[in-house]
């Protein structure tokens, strides 16, 4: 099992959703405690050396893998035309 921790502009990000979205993202999060990388939705993110991305919807969560301390740091979550500026 991975730790996940929430970066503070991941919890702006998720502050500013409406209800049903949070829920939805916050329960993919959860998920990845057990499978950080899952088979439908996950991408590497080009040019990066451990940052990923879940697809939830229109949105993106881009976070990072440590797999040698087991934690998943989440960077961001936004929308899709925001989320890689």
């Amino acid at each position: 099992m991975y730790e996940v921790y929430l970066e503070r502009a991941a919890e702006r990000d998720l502050k500013k959703l409406p209800p049903t979205d949070f829920r939805r993202i916050i329960r993919e999060i959860s998920r990845l405690k057990g499978t950080p990388r899952p088979s439908s939705g996950c991408r590497k993110i080009t040019g990066s050396k451990h940052d990923w991305r879940i697809r939830v919807g229109d949105y993106r969560v881009i976070y990072e893998i440590d797999d040698y301390a087991k934690i998943i740091r989440i960077m961001r979550v936004r929308l899709r035309e925001e989320a890689y500026r």
